[in-house]
């Protein structure tokens, strides 16, 4: 049986849509998106196809050269497209302070937050903040750029009365982590550590984040959603750390998502108007899918929460 699966679900779109099919006919005209780890893989493919339908793409990116090189990748393709490139290391929370106070200098409304950077599975390593930096890279830096971001995301769907849209990438492997879910009072311990555990948990904690974080904006009355999703399995260079799974991948890549495949669900979670009102949710092949008990844990989401706010001090 094939990986890729032809059938459509209830959104009319299968594992095999890509990203231009479900974005088909959407004018995102006038919009302005923020796509974090955009120099490369479903990223970059996020960012070509967003600004192909007329959005306004941010860039964020660790390394400007390879940045300004994406952006142009994409010019080449879109000539028309409004692209901007910035620096963000999202592991470390100095750059995203920084990141965050530079772009709501410049004015700029926000309608769609799109929180792809990540790391998949590196050695134990400490972060700049002194924290697991699978755990720091790919929860604490999106939860403490969200929080920095939020009143420019509340102002514009405010003023434009569009609905903001907040895309936080999980994986299907939220599902492999610690027995406990998220090991709060073992985050930083070495001897603890799984390499494959701890993607897992970081991974739960970005379906976490967007359910707590629903239960906050619905809380307040704010137009915003915010959703997460699983892009699929791609060989992309989220796999750099892994060289098992690298080589693996490598060999049944033909069965396995391509890049514009992969990018499908941000995609679609971004921008179509099925999605409207639709939060706290979680997706997979461009369709609505249910997420494991953890991830549906409303008191393990506040606890997260919590945890996360202490780590950020983003009270």
């Amino acid at each position: 049986m094939p990986w890729i699966s032809i059938f459509t679900g209830k959104s009319g779109f299968a594992a095999s849509s890509t990203a231009e099919d479900v974005t088909k006919g959407i004018d995102g005209t006038g919009l302005t998106a923020i796509v974090t780890g955009a120099t490369s893989g479903i990223g970059l493919e996020t960012a070509r196809v967003l600004a192909l339908r007329g959005v306004h793409v941010v860039m964020p990116v660790r390394n400007i050269a390879a940045g300004e090189k994406a952006k142009e990748s994409i010019a080449e393709e879109v000539p028309n497209a409004k692209l901007d490139v910035m620096e963000l290391d999202v592991s470390s929370q100095e750059s995203v302070r920084k990141f965050a106070s530079q772009y709501c200098s410049k004015g700029l409304p926000l309608n769609i937050l799109i929180l792809n950077a990540g790391i998949m599975s590196p050695p134990f390593t400490l972060s700049k903040d002194n924290i697991e930096l699978q755990f720091a890279t790919n929860h604490l830096g999106n939860f403490l750029l969200t929080n920095l971001l939020l009143d420019t995301m509340k102002k514009t769907a405010r003023e434009s009365g569009k609905e903001g849209r907040i895309v936080i990438l999980s994986s299907e492997l939220h599902q492999t982590t610690y027995k406990e879910g998220i090991m709060f009072d073992k985050i930083n311990d070495e001897k603890s550590y799984n390499a494959m555990y701890a993607y897992g948990q970081s991974k739960l904690a970005n379906a976490l984040h967007a359910k707590e974080l629903t239960r906050r904006l619905q809380e307040e009355g704010v137009n915003i959603t915010a959703n997460s999703l699983h892009p699929g399995v791609i060989n992309t260079n989220l796999l750099r750390h892994n060289g098992i799974f690298a080589i693996f991948f490598k060999v049944v890549q033909s069965f396995l998502k391509n890049i514009p495949q992969g990018a499908a669900t941000t995609c679609y979670v971004a921008m179509h108007p099925q999605l409207k009102g639709v939060s706290g949710e979680y997706f997979a092949d461009s369709n609505l899918k249910k997420a494991s008990k953890y991830a549906q844990d409303p008191e393990l989401a506040k606890k997260l929460w919590d945890f996360s706010e202490k780590l950020t001090q983003a009270k």
